[in-house]
């Protein structure tokens, strides 16, 4: 009997701030046992950079990957990183390499997801130009009827990025702003960065647990657990 057919949701990181929301989407991927498919684009990386003082290189992306997503030690410079083998299941792809897998409708890709998504990268996705692997993939993904979510992380919006983005949905794709919501109860960057990429994986059917559901109780996100013991909101 033949293995099972590796099919992996394409994750392409795009050059605007918010390569966290990224990180996050990453590894509750990971947790949820799907495969990966990455794609960094050339402004991506120096975003990476600024925002958390790695360099994501082609040579040695796994070892840079695995410090990327806080994993429990990332090799050295020219190491493999990641000894535990969290990321086996990862593979990455050059943006320049238009001879990539997924840039192909015949690869058995489930979907993919733009994360964070630049006004750049929206405008290239909706109208097909395929400037590199990233959008690429984006309009493979669009053509195939496969599930696209574009988490675009700007603000305020143009009439013109507006356009795109309505045209997106048209198209069939997600529209889905790096918006964190507060009923959640989160209080630190890391848990509001978590309900967006929860919310990016949510549309795509992927389980996990990286924030507190609604479930119509007023007040159930000012409430507090300490062990077992759970603390009222002030006032109760």
């Amino acid at each position: 009997m033949g293995t099972a057919k590796r099919q992996p949701w394409v994750v392409g990181v795009s050059g605007a701030s918010g390569t966290p929301y990224a990180a996050s989407v990453i590894r509750g991927l990971l947790a949820a046992g799907e495969a990966v498919d990455l794609i960094v684009s050339r402004a991506a990386r120096l975003t990476i950079l600024d925002e958390t003082g790695i360099s994501f290189r082609d040579a040695h992306w796994r070892a840079d990957l695995a410090a990327w997503l806080g994993f429990e030690d990332s090799g050295d410079a020219g190491g493999p990183g990641d000894p535990g083998g969290a990321l086996d299941d990862v593979r990455y792809w050059p943006a320049g390499d238009f001879a990539a897998g997924p840039s192909s409708g015949s690869y058995p890709a489930k979907g993919m997801l733009v994360v964070p998504a630049t006004t750049g990268a929206v405008a290239g996705i909706a109208l097909g130009l395929s400037k590199d692997l990233l959008q690429r993939v984006a309009s493979v993904t669009l053509k195939e009827r496969r599930p696209l979510v574009v988490c675009v992380r700007e603000t305020p919006l143009n009439g013109v990025t507006l356009k795109h983005l309505v045209e997106l949905d048209a198209q069939g794709a997600v529209v889905l702003p790096a918006s964190p919501g507060f009923y959640a109860g989160g209080s630190t960057v890391r848990e509001l960065v978590d309900f967006v990429a929860g919310r990016v994986l949510d549309a795509v059917g992927v389980p996990h647990s990286l924030y507190l559901r609604w479930e119509g109780e007023l007040g159930a996100a000012a409430r507090r657990t300490d062990g077992n013991t759970a603390v009222p909101p002030e006032g109760e």
